[in-house]
This record gives C-alpha cells, sequence and structure tokens, in this order.
C-alpha cells in the first residue's frame, strides 16, 4: 500500500510540477530536482535507494529510443561532424581531462577511478537545454546538435566507463581498451540496423494497433540486449534502432500506428525523464549520510564538485572554439559537392542514362543544392558556439552511471555525491541563465516565421496531388471494369480536401445534401478511392521532399501530421 501511495503521489507531483514550469517559465528537470531535495527530507519520505541496473537497463534503453525515433535522420546527417565531435572528441578529452584534476585534488582517489568519475559528468543530458531552448527559439540546428550530441555520448561515456572500472580492477592494457572500444561501436551499428530494420518489417505488416503498440515498447529492449551480451554499446545499438525505425516509419507505417507511437513515446519519455529528475533530488539525503560517515566531508566534496564544473565548463568553450573555425570551410565544401553534382547530372543526360538512374542522380543533385543552402542559412557563428558551450547539463546518464560505479571503488560514496553535485550544479546553473543568454544573443528571435514555408511545401503537395487526382480520372474514363466515373462535385471536394494539405479538414459526403444518403454508397466508395489517391500522391511527394532536405524538419513534421490525421479521417476502423 505504501508503494502504491508514493507512486500515486510521484506522478501527481510530476504533472503538477510541470504545469507549474511551464506557468513561471522555468524548465519541469529544474523544477523537480527542487521538489526531490526538499521531499527528501521530510520525515514520512522513505529513504530512496535505486539499483542502478534498474535505470541502466530500465530506464536508458526506453529513453534513448523515444529520443531517437522523432529526431529527423537529415538533421543527423547535415550535424555529423559537431555531433561527433561533442559526444565522442569532447567526452574523452573531458573524461581524462576531469581524472587528472581529480587525482591532483586528492590523491587519494586512484587515477583509474577519478577517470571512471570523469567518464561519468562528462555526457550532456539536452531534455532541460533543449526544453528551454525550443520554447524560448533557441536555433533549430542548435537544438538538432543537442538533441544527437546527448544520443551519443551516452555510448560514449558508457564504454568510457567500463574500461575505466577494468583499471581499477588492474587489467587495463591501452591497445586492448582501443580494440574494445572501435568493437562496440561497430557491433553497436550493425546489430542497431538489424534489428531496426526485422522490427520494421513486421511492424510494417500488423494490422492491429494494440499488437504494434506492444512490439513498440520491446523494441529498444530487444536492441539493447544482444548488443551488450555480445560486448557492445547497448545504448548507441538502442539510438541506431530508433533512428531508423523514425526514418522509415513516414513510408512503412500507417497514420494510425505513426500516431499511437507519437503520443505513447511521448508520455514514456515524459514519465522517465521527469521520474529520474525527482529521484536526482530525493536521494540526495541518502547519499549524503554515506559520505558523512568518512573522513572526505561534504565541505570539501562540494569544493571539488565546483572545480570540476568550472573545469567542465571550460573544456567545453575552449572545444567550441576549433568546432567552429573547422566548420567555416563546410560551405565551401558543400558547393563543390553541388558543382559536382551538377556537372554529373548534366553528362547523364546528354548520355544514354536510363530513366531511373537519371532520377536518382536528379535527388542527389536536388540534395546537394538542399545542403548548401542549409549551411548558407544556419551557418555556425561565435553566437551559437556561446551558447552550445552553456548547454552543457548534466542528467540522467550521469546519476545512472554513478551508480553503477562497483562497490568495491574507493571513496565510492564520494564519487556517487560529486557526480550527483555536478549534475545539480550545471542543471541550475544553466538552466536558470540559459533564457538570459538567449535572449541577449538573439534579442530578436533566431528562427523566422515558418509560415511562408508550410506554405511552398503546401503548393509542392497540392500540385503533386492535383496530377494524381487527373490521371485517376482519366484511367476511370477509360476503364471498363464497372468503376463509377466521379462527376464534378465530388472532384471538388476532393480537390477541397488535398488543398487542406497543412490544416486539413473533414468534408463529410452528407455534408453535400446533393443526393440522399442511401443512393450515395458507390459515390462515397468513390470519393474514398480518389482522397486516398491524392494522399498517396502528396506523401510521396512529402517523402521526396524529406529525401532532398529542402525544407526544414518543423515543416516537414507538421505537413506529416496533417496527412495522418487525413488518412485517419478516411481509412475505415481497424479490425479487432
Amino acid at each position: 500500500m505504501e508503494i502504491g501511495l508514493i507512486a500515486v503521489a510521484a506522478v501527481v507531483v510530476l504533472v503538477g510540477t510541470s504545469i507549474l514550469g511551464s506557468k513561471i517559465g522555468v524548465a519541469a528537470p529544474l523544477l523537480l530536482v527542487i521538489v526531490g531535495i526538499g521531499a527528501g527530507y521530510l520525515p514520512f519520505i522513505p529513504r530512496i535507494e535505486i539499483d542502478p541496473e534498474i535505470i541502466l537497463i530500465g530506464v536508458l534503453p526506453p529513453l534513448l529510443y523515444s529520443a531517437a525515433v522523432n529526431v529527423p535522420l537529415i538533421d543527423f546527417r547535415r550535424n555529423l561532424r559537431p555531433v561527433i565531435g561533442l559526444s565522442v572528441l569532447l567526452v574523452i578529452i573531458s573524461a581524462v581531462t576531469i581524472g587528472f584534476a581529480l587525482h591532483w585534488f586528492v590523491p587519494a582517489i586512484p587515477l583509474p577511478a577519478a577517470v571512471a568519475l570523469g567518464a561519468v559528468i562528462s555526457p550532456t543530458d539536452a531534455v532541460a537545454a533543449t526544453s528551454i531552448g525550443k520554447r524560448l527559439g533557441m536555433p533549430e540546428r542548435l537544438v538538432s546538435i543537442l538533441e544527437g550530441e546527448s544520443l551519443v555520448n551516452d555510448a560514449t561515456s558508457l564504454v568510457l566507463l567500463k574500461t575505466a572500472l577494468a583499471a581499477v580492477a588492474g587489467s587495463f592494457v591501452f591497445w586492448d581498451a582501443a580494440g574494445s572500444f572501435g568493437f562496440s561501436v561497430v557491433a553497436a551499428i550493425v546489430i542497431g540496423i538489424v534489428i531496426g530494420m526485422v522490427t520494421v518489417w513486421i511492424r510494417a505488416r500488423l494490422r492491429n494497433p494494440v499488437y504494434d503498440t506492444i512490439i513498440s515498447f520491446v523494441v529498444p529492449f530487444v536492441a539493447f540486449m544482444p548488443a551488450e551480451s555480445l560486448g557492445a554499446s547497448g545504448v548507441l545499438a538502442v539510438v541506431v534502432t530508433g533512428l531508423y525505425t523514425g526514418h522509415h516509419a513516414a513510408k512503412r507505417f500507417s497514420a494510425t500506428a505513426r500516431m499511437n507511437e507519437r503520443l505513447n513515446w511521448r508520455t514514456v519519455q515524459f514519465g522517465l525523464e521527469n521520474g529520474v529528475f525527482l529521484i536526482m533530488g530525493l536521494q540526495l539525503h541518502t547519499l549524503l549520510d554515506e559520505v558523512n560517515e568518512t573522513e572526505l566531508q561534504l565541505e570539501h566534496i562540494a569544493l571539488v564538485a565546483l572545480g570540476l564544473v568550472a573545469i567542465l565548463i571550460l573544456l567545453r568553450g575552449l572545444f567550441m572554439v576549433p568546432l567552429i573555425w573547422t566548420m567555416r570551410g563546410d560551405k565551401g565544401r558543400y558547393q563543390q559537392r553541388s558543382d559536382g553534382f551538377s556537372r554529373i547530372l548534366t553528362r547523364a543526360r546528354r548520355a544514354d542514362t536510363t530513366e531511373r538512374r537519371l532520377r536518382k542522380l536528379e535527388l542527389l543533385e536536388q540534395r546537394s543544392r538542399a545542403d548548401l543552402a542549409h549551411e548558407q542559412e544556419q551557418q555556425l557563428g561565435w553566437r551559437d558556439g556561446v551558447l552550445l558551450s552553456w548547454s552543457g547539463m548534466r542528467g540522467v546518464v550521469t546519476l545512472a552511471a554513478a551508480q553503477s560505479i562497483s562497490t568495491d571503488v574507493p571513496y565510492r560514496p564520494q564519487l556517487i555525491l560529486i557526480a550527483f553535485a555536478v549534475a545539480v550544479v550545471t542543471l541550475l546553473l544553466h538552466g536558470l541563465t540559459l533564457p538570459l543568454f538567449i535572449s541577449k544573443l538573439w534579442p530578436d528571435g533566431a528562427n523566422g516565421s515558418r509560415t511562408a514555408e508550410l506554405q511552398s511545401l503546401g503548393r509542392d503537395l497540392l500540385d503533386a496531388a492535383n496530377a494524381a487526382l487527373a490521371d485517376e480520372i482519366e484511367i476511370d474514363a477509360e476503364a471498363d471494369d464497372g468503376r463509377i466515373v466521379p462527376d464534378d462535385d465530388l472532384v471538388r471536394r476532393v480537390r477541397a480536401t488535398a488543398k487542406s494539405t497543412i490544416a486539413p479538414l473533414a468534408f463529410p459526403l452528407a455534408a453535400t445534401g446533393s443526393t440522399p444518403a442511401q443512393a450515395q454508397e458507390s459515390q462515397a466508395a468513390c470519393y474514398r478511392r480518389l482522397a486516398r489517391t491524392v494522399l498517396d500522391a502528396q506523401r510521396d511527394a512529402l517523402l521526396e521532399e524529406r529525401a532532398i532536405g529542402r525544407y526544414s524538419s518543423q515543416a516537414l513534421r507538421a505537413a506529416e501530421l496533417a496527412l495522418d490525421a487525413q488518412e485517419t479521417r478516411t481509412s475505415p476502423p481497424p479490425a479487432h
């Protein structure tokens, strides 16, 4: 009964705090940490001790999958350089630097154990940063970079932690560790792609939304477990599976499956993310009691934690300088690639090239031009570097990884408390000041209005729909299989439905009042067929635009949501 009451109270706190945060303009994770710290000292609240395996196996896979499945692959591809730099190079540099600094501060802590702590506190958590940034108008490219960084740096951190703990046990060999790291990454990518292909193939053949939902919930664990059993990075395998699934969902899944998955995983993500931040605060009381029983007291840990936070901020800021500088040449590389594809396409048109090959080259040429336009419009500058350097908050992975440190590691309670303190300080420091940074760096807002872009995308989809409708009407006129030839009124209503792509409206057949409902069965069937034809044409055009990358992922997502909503209106209910 007590556990049940605590669970109900936790849900109420999560929802209430999130509502309060949206009202006062403070990110919910920040409030939940503060609420958790305060609640942990209430006399009727029991001590909270969470088995780290619960977080590493039960929380991280679904949390990372829910984030990865919603990350547009085109944004991940365009920002691969900064994402890899921040999530791999910076994590390794930070872990090693923190290790040597902590060992210098506190010589009693062995260097491998100090590096293990560095691996724990190096990865960032983009939850609070992106929640604040999206609300206050952080540049869209920075949001994409932070989301991509938080997906990949977890794998780097956990692999480094495993290597450091092996060194604590006295079994560290550099080349063996490097080989293990490489195998962990490559094997995780392969496993993630294979699991993604298999699960997408299975789910694409399911028509019952209940079955699809059940399989969707187990996908992250199906990717995580075999990777871990083979010595690969389970979290990276989950991320790859999520990226693969999210990219192919638009083409392989039904609208109902996509809408269900969005709602289900948003719910799961909300509960897990906010729940972990609440637990972070609740565990402070227990950690303090463990530390008070040793010679390394709380005031020493506080000073060490503040010093490590300063080092992390300095390292991230310094790393941004060469990162932004090296990316200044990307525009020239994109220009060369675009010119190269244009020359190849010109030669292919002059030669005897098949239509399929020519169409593929046209798409590649259009994609290269879209990449060039994206780089020209959203090239990273000093303001972006400042904001990225100030978005290094720690969270879920830091908490989970710290508690996974084995009990035989010297000063384990102190290491866990230092990691906890670093996470809380960065959450409060960066989270509370990030709105000020955004407003000062972009006083007029960083993102322009999406109205014109949505209108342009809507016109492209409408052109595709009208062309498909004209072809279908011509086929109907020439067919002799008994299908009905649509009249002008029905065609007008199908066109009206297609015209409302971005904000689709229902056009129920009975609303016209032209004929009694009993006499409209064949007309209704014809309407649904034509509506589905134009909808398929619009979706094909949307997939093509996504492959090219001419429009932003936000505009493409808005159009996809509109098409999914329209498809659910024109599709019969699923059979149970």
